[in-house]
């Protein structure tokens, strides 16, 4: 379908000199079917008069219905254009432009801080790993690969070099924009960290009652448990005193003696805590620093589409208007990719592939439950929470385990995720398989595991044309801020304890 920018009521009266009234009658019902399609309302073909009717109040009766219909439209501030059903879809799934009051707000100090302890390798038991080799500016705060090389690698993205003996982080490393915004209230992609009130500490996370108190956001709970990780930056026990603790808040302190240990950090955490003694610093002040340096850096609200919900008509494009259209009416997209970051922030099963060491869960230890290992509730089964998708295009590969190359693939997957289960070729992934790593597609090669997978998938099949396909990739570029294309200058010259930035 192709979107003109000319009001239905503009065509009818241009047309009403040369048309017949059963033309117009048809003109106006195919008009008005074509906008309200998107919005999901069928309008019935009205009746036009039979041969030798003379077109009488048949005819009347046919222009004045969908005439109506484009006029209800345009009462809801439609207008009958492509911008005008837009709005409709938009108020409808509560789509808004961002506020600056919804996003966390930092001390230049505390953001200062925070990016030095992003890239300082010091926070991993090995000295080997920051949160930058999984969450780089160079990658646009991800890795670029479908599942990230932890501990003992070498090398950055798709050149990065499995330790020996290690195995990979089992899930793909998302982007990290905008999760300084209200909105983001769970974290991960199995949602183990979400806010609850219930607890003590007001999250519920994997240390339970061992969180301290005082966390403002997710992000800030978040940035705890990367450090906690054995493949991700802890290492295994034997290798380092951080490795070697006994619980979570060993762990946390015992990073945080490294810390105070350099007097650069204790002067940078008396400038960012100036309220706060040194003796009652903790890891989880370190956390807060580097999820404000996360929230303040990589907030990003500057894309076409965000220019669009701002009122700038002209930020999107023809293509990419009709990509939105079928992105929040007929493809569906916003049942689950919805609000202004198009996450619902719940966990859905999709039938994606797995690749990689799984999270040890099934028999053999290679699979991944996803949500159902959080919950405990067995229709979680390979749920994972919907991915945001500001910049999606620039962070591929997709999924929870990196199976889908582009952004075409994944949108194709979606149309049919039993059928494109059964089809995936491991040519997809970008998985450099090095060393002795054990063959990352067990699951994929056994039936009944992927079996299990489609069992579990909750998307029905819907046929696109390659045409609608394209229109929705190009929304989904749209949403692409100019802001983030190059973020280098994020990358510090240099971090306090003197390691090598280099991976």
């Amino acid at each position: 379908m192709v979107f003109e920018e000319t009001t239905v009521e503009g065509a009818q009266s241009s047309e009403s000199g040369r048309r017949s009234k059963d033309e117009r009658a048809r003109a106006l019902h195919g008009a008005a079917c074509g906008w309200l399609a998107m919005l999901g309302v069928a309008l019935a073909m009205p009746a036009t008069a039979g041969a030798g009717t003379g077109g009488g109040a048949g005819h009347d009766v046919a222009a004045r219905r969908a005439t109506e219909a484009a006029r209800g439209f345009v009462a809801h501030g439609a207008r009958g254009t492509a911008d005008g059903a837009l709005r409709v879809l938009l108020r409808r799934h509560g789509v808004g432009p961002a506020r600056d009051a919804d996003f966390a707000q930092a001390s230049p100090e505390l953001v200062a801080l925070g990016n030095l302890l992003f890239y300082d390798k010091l926070l991993s038991g090995n000295r080997d790993v920051s949160c930058a080799t999984c969450h780089h500016a160079l990658m646009a705060t991800a890795d670029g690969v479908s599942l990230p090389a932890g501990v003992g690698g070498r090398g950055l993205s798709t050149a990065r070099a499995m330790g020996e003996g290690r195995e990979r982080v089992p899930r793909n490393a998302p982007e990290v924009f905008n999760r300084g915004h209200v909105a983001f209230t769970n974290m991960f992609w199995d949602g183990r960290i979400e806010r609850d009130a219930s607890q003590p500490s007001g999250f519920r996370s994997p240390a339970g009652a061992d969180l301290p108190a005082g966390f403002a956001s997710a992000l800030e709970v978040q940035a705890m448990f990367p450090v906690t990780s054995a493949a991700e930056m802890r290492g295994d026990p034997g290798e380092n005193e951080i490795a070697d603790a006994g619980s979570l808040p060993e762990v946390w302190a015992r990073l945080m003696d490294r810390l105070l240990a350099i007097d650069e950090y204790r002067e940078r955490f008396a400038e960012a805590f100036p309220d706060t003694a040194e003796s009652e610093l903790g890891f989880e002040h370190a956390a807060r620093a580097i999820a404000a340096f996360e929230a303040t850096r990589w907030r990003a609200d500057g894309s076409p589409f965000d220019r669009y919900l701002r009122g700038d008509r002209s930020a999107l494009g023809r293509e990419e208007k009709r990509g939105a259209l079928l992105f929040y009416g007929s493809a569906g997209c916003a049942s689950c990719h919805s609000g202004t970051w198009q996450t619902d922030l719940a966990h859905h099963a999709i039938a994606e592939p797995q690749i990689g060491p799984g999270k040890g869960h099934g028999p053999d230890g290679d699979e991944d439950f996803g949500r159902e290992a959080i919950s405990g509730d067995a229709t979680d089964r390979f749920r994972f929470r919907t991915p945001p998708l500001r910049n999606v295009a620039l962070t591929s590969p997709y999924g929870h385990a990196g199976a889908h190359r582009t952004l075409e693939d994944v949108v194709r997957h979606h149309l049919d995720p039993v059928a494109s289960l059964e089809a995936w070729d491991p040519a997809e992934a970008m998985l450099p398989v090095t060393g002795d790593e054990e063959t990352p597609f067990s699951v994929m090669e056994d039936a009944a595991k992927r079996d299990a997978i489609a069992d579990a998938n909750e998307l029905r099949p819907r046929s696109l044309s390659d045409d609608e396909v394209d229109a929705l990739v190009a929304f989904l570029e749209a949403l692409t801020d100019p802001r983030m294309l190059d973020l280098r200058e994020e990358v510090p010259p240099r971090v306090p304890s003197g390691l090598p930035l280099a991976d």
